[in-house]
């Protein structure tokens, strides 16, 4: 029996009037008919007696209605309390990070925090190479990414910044002494990019297969984290793209980091399964973006 029926039954009782039942359902007249005829005939016999002028109750639907008043009030407060707590935020919300947590990152943490102090942010890392699972596998609720994600489960938010592109090489690299590099020169470095698991907008992000003009870039083998990555740079088997951010993060005196021109910008964003969506995910999301503006207004100031 959907409780949806038992719902419309007893709204009819009090109000004994179709359209005003189905203004307090927000469903049509017809709807309310339907839903009462459904009950009816799971019960086997009328519930109510309906002429063209009055609605009431049949000594059946009398009798019905005062065994189920006691219990359908439980389940309805039951409902609310659930829905009232579906939309508090609080408890602990856990965040995937990719290589190490960014300026970005922890400004948001640090202002879904203050605004929600019944709710703590735990820290996780996910793989560059494999953004996603840990979220299908429920070990994190929410998680920044590169954008954009082609996922139909997923769901993003706007972007958190918008930034350069680097290559980095190692000193040892030809390259490496240049102020910057242009797009079209990426055909002759071969790339490190990202292993088999990662989706295919992330690896081309990473290592494009072709420059903006259609030429071929050669691949130097794959990697399923940043740190890989840097130990990969370090020994001049390859160049790799970061977005600036990372670079500033992870000096280190065998590598270099070369300002890449012709490339769009890195995006940074927010993930989390459209099915596993809640209010604590909604106000981290809001949470980002204020934090992202405030920066940008010190930025300014």
């Amino acid at each position: 029996m959907e409780f949806r029926e038992l719902e419309c039954f007893v709204v009819l009782s009090e109000e004994l009037h179709f359209a005003r039942a189905a203004e307090r359902l927000y469903v049509s007249p017809g709807r309310v008919s339907q839903l009462v005829r459904a009950l009816e005939t799971r019960i086997g016999a009328r519930l109510f007696e309906r002429t063209s002028r009055s609605v009431r109750l049949t000594p059946l639907g009398e009798r019905f209605l005062a065994d189920l008043r006691p219990a359908y009030d439980g389940l309805a407060a039951a409902m609310e309390r659930a829905r009232a707590g579906a939309r508090r935020v609080e408890g602990v919300l856990r965040v995937g990070f990719q290589g190490s947590p960014s300026d970005v990152v922890m400004a948001t943490v640090r202002a879904f925090e203050r605004r929600n102090p019944r709710c703590e942010v735990v820290l996780a890392e996910v793989l560059l190479s494999d953004p996603f699972s840990r979220l299908r596998d429920g070990e994190v609720d929410v998680t920044f990414t590169l954008l954009p994600v082609e996922e139909p489960d997923v769901v993003t938010g706007p972007a958190l910044n918008n930034v350069p592109v680097c290559l980095g090489l190692s000193k040892r690299h030809p390259l490496a002494s240049r102020r910057t590099v242009g797009a079209e020169e990426l055909a002759g470095v071969p790339l490190i990019g990202l292993d088999s698991r990662a989706p295919r907008p992330l690896r081309e992000l990473i290592a494009p297969t072709a420059t903006p003009e259609g030429r071929p870039v050669p691949s130097a083998g794959t990697v399923a984290t940043s740190q890989e990555g840097f130990t990969q740079v370090a020994l001049n088997r390859g160049g790799m793209l970061f977005c600036s951010p990372t670079a500033a993060q992870h000096g280190r005196p065998d590598i270099v980091f070369v300002p890449v021109t012709g490339l769009p910008p890195s995006r940074l964003g927010l993930a989390w399964l459209r099915s596993a969506e809640t209010a604590t995910i909604r106000a981290f999301n809001e949470a980002a973006a204020t934090a992202i503006r405030s920066r940008a207004g010190d930025l300014v100031a």
